[in-house]
């Protein structure tokens, strides 16, 4: 199963659950957890361990001056601007480039060839026996986080336990990795704004395809206005967490609130057993 821990809001705990949900299944079987945040993964401060890093890279084009008729066909089809045609040089901006490989193929004189440009990393590591943890880090200054996330993902398809922390928000690179997922959970809190979020969340998911159940994080027990917008929405709430100072201070101290206090660990059980019936298993 491929599981998504996602918010609409970044602060909610979606890591936190991500991280302890991975640790207390992996104390049984084999589970692979992949951080998308690659703008700030932060899921190896929990799991410390040796990593194998590999350069994640994308194809940008390079032109010819020499063989260039500079006669602006690849500026007038690149969608994004990445292209401008002056009369006796090409100016490239490789942060608006989406490297689709167009300019490539229309140019009439095939002035234009790619080669390879790093954009981050991806990294792996078995910090725990039955436990992989993959990592994306998109490189500082670049804005392309998508194919990062496609990468890591990538080193996990056969695996037969995923969980995906998405990156907060709605935006393209939590929905690359909420792509062919089989279910999600989103984090939310009982704020206002945790709720106006969570409503976004709730419709990206819909739009996907993908079910949701919910996960009340740092519940201070009044929680009324988030159950009745589950209620209204049939979403279960899955789990509920509750606003304790001990649990925030095992959290940033960097520990894991089942690796100290394992009885949790049942009531982490409990919802992915809840999360499989959501994505259709038994």
């Amino acid at each position: 199963m491929k599981l998504a821990v996602a918010s609409g809001k970044g602060g909610t705990g979606k890591s936190m659950v991500a991280a302890n949900l991975a640790y207390t299944l992996s104390q049984t079987e084999s589970v692979t957890l992949i951080d998308c945040d690659v703008e700030e993964p932060n899921l190896h401060l929990f799991f410390p361990a040796s990593v194998t890093t590999t350069d994640v890279t994308v194809p940008v084009p390079v032109v010819d001056e020499t063989a260039c008729q500079h006669c602006g066909v690849c500026e007038d089809f690149c969608q994004f601007g990445a292209m401008t045609v002056l009369s006796n040089r090409v100016l490239f901006f490789p942060e608006l480039c989406h490297s689709c490989g167009g300019c490539t193929l229309v140019c009439p004189s095939d002035a234009i060839r790619e080669v390879p440009k790093r954009i981050g990393t991806t990294s792996i590591s078995t910090p725990l026996p039955h436990l992989k943890l993959i990592s994306g880090m998109l490189d500082i200054g670049d804005p392309h986080a998508v194919p990062i996330i496609r990468a890591a993902k990538k080193l996990a398809a056969d695996d037969p336990t995923i969980i995906c922390d998405t990156a907060p928000g709605t935006s393209c690179p939590v929905i690359e990795t909420l792509d062919g997922c089989d279910a999600c959970i989103l984090v939310t809190e009982s704020t206002p704004f945790g709720l106006h979020d969570l409503r976004l969340a709730v419709d990206v998911a819909g739009r996907l395809g993908i079910p949701v159940g919910v996960v009340i994080n740092r519940s201070d027990g009044k929680d009324q206005a988030t159950l009745e917008f589950c209620m209204d929405h049939d979403l279960e709430v899955m789990m509920t967490i509750p606003f304790e100072r001990e649990i925030a201070a095992i959290q940033s101290r960097g520990d894991l609130l089942c690796r100290v206090r394992p009885e949790w660990q049942k009531a982490f059980t409990a919802l992915f057993i809840k999360c499989s019936a959501l994505a259709g298993g038994d």
